[in-house]
């Protein structure tokens, strides 16, 4: 586990990473050879004896029985001196260094991959733990073990857990850290609203380097704001934000992505959503929502030019984006056909004529709705009292 206060990544979840592209169609086979062979020496080293024997059924890793009797001989004798330095400080020294010594343990368990024996551990040692921050990295531990395997089970509870120490007393950086956290297991179930929101409150105060680099971070900032935010909010908060003018020329395509979207550059939109497109499809957290944030995007990028017009032509807002014409009907017709888009199309006129729904006479709808149902609970009521 990385330390407080250092900037590197958890390796476990580097790891997992290695773990997710390797399983990935889209990866070149010479890639995943350098990702094979950093994964076998990386659970050689490490001794990650649960996860090579998971890997060799799974033909990730072949058989090498020498290698798994002498990573267990040595877990073997490493338990055998915790537990010896267990007893020791039980019998002879202070409760402080009991709880190190049980921490040393848990964290000897997550550096071999046994997730079951090292969340045991880690609630043996909270009972050994009276300060809140301590506990608190105790659930930062257990997070990082739900975020190497996707556990969002574990995931939720442990935030749950946190909030709800946080509410006993804690530090501002743990609770910053635990935004990052949260917003990454947002991020991670496609809530990507609740996501950005955190991420934003985030900017200034990241230190969550365990989990991942400030560039991924930035990354995950913008592509779920982009989604989520208006247009003056995304001006405030990230277009303009300065922690993240000085990222976002790191990232490959990702200021072109912004900006474009934002100037109403259609045409270098998509240019740079192509070539973003890779990033988002190999990211571990983001691709199993790729689908989803693809159509997500377009929604966004569609309304916001057809939000200029009561009508246009196809043909005008195809030489726009920069595509053919027959492209951008077929896109249009899907989204109108699943309500995300408020126009029709002229097929014969070659038109587009916005609809754009009113959002004052919607309000009095909705009024008017509640109203007659209130009346109706009120005059069923009365007979009720009556009778």
């Amino acid at each position: 586990m990385a330390s407080e206060g250092e900037e590197t990544q958890q390796p476990q979840l580097v790891l997992a990473d290695k773990l997710f592209l390797l399983k990935q169609p889209d990866v070149q086979d010479i890639d995943k050879v350098g990702f094979k062979e950093d994964v076998f020496t990386f659970v050689k080293d490490h001794d990650m004896v649960p996860l090579y024997e998971t890997l060799v059924a799974d033909s990730v890793l072949d058989m090498d029985r020498a290698l798994l009797d002498s990573m267990r001989a040595k877990i073997d004798d490493e338990l055998k001196k915790l537990d010896e330095k267990i007893a020791d400080a039980e019998e002879n020294l202070g409760e402080s260094e009991v709880r190190e010594a049980h921490l040393a343990k848990s964290l000897f368990f997550i550096r071999i991959g046994d997730k079951e024996k090292a969340l045991e551990h880690l609630k043996l040692t909270e009972t050994k733990t009276v300060a809140v921050g301590q506990k608190m990295d105790l659930v930062f531990y257990t997070l990082q073990l739900g975020f190497f395997d996707m556990d969002f089970d574990l995931i939720s509870k442990s935030i749950d857990k946190a909030k709800s120490l946080f509410e006993e007393g804690g530090d501002w950086e743990r609770k910053n850290r635990l935004k990052v956290y949260e917003g990454l297991y947002c991020m991670s179930t496609r809530n990507f609203e609740k996501a950005a929101t955190l991420f934003l409150d985030s900017i200034s105060t990241f230190t969550t380097y365990e989990l991942f680099p400030y560039d991924t971070f930035i990354f995950y900032t913008v592509l779920t704001s982009i989604i989520t935010l208006d247009r003056v909010s995304l001006k405030q908060k990230v277009v303009d934000a300065p922690e993240i003018l000085t990222v976002i020329g790191k990232i490959p395509h990702l200021s072109e992505f912004l900006n474009s979207l934002y100037d109403c550059q259609y045409k270098s939109f998509f240019s740079a959503f192509a070539g973003l497109t890779e990033q988002i499809k190999l990211d571990r957290y983001l691709h199993s929502h790729f689908r989803y944030y693809m159509r997500e995007i377009r929604t966004v990028i569609y309304s916001q030019f057809l939000e200029s017009y009561k009508s246009v032509t196809i043909e005008a807002m195809a030489k726009a984006f920069g595509v053919s014409v027959d492209f951008i009907d077929v896109e249009l017709s899907r989204f109108i056909a699943a309500g995300k888009l408020h126009c029709k199309i002229d097929k014969v006129a070659g038109v587009l004529e916005t609809n754009r729904p009113d959002a004052k006479n919607a309000l009095y709808q909705a009024t008017i709705k509640q109203g007659d149902f209130l009346l109706n609970r009120i005059q069923k009521l009365s007979r009720v009292i009556d009778l």
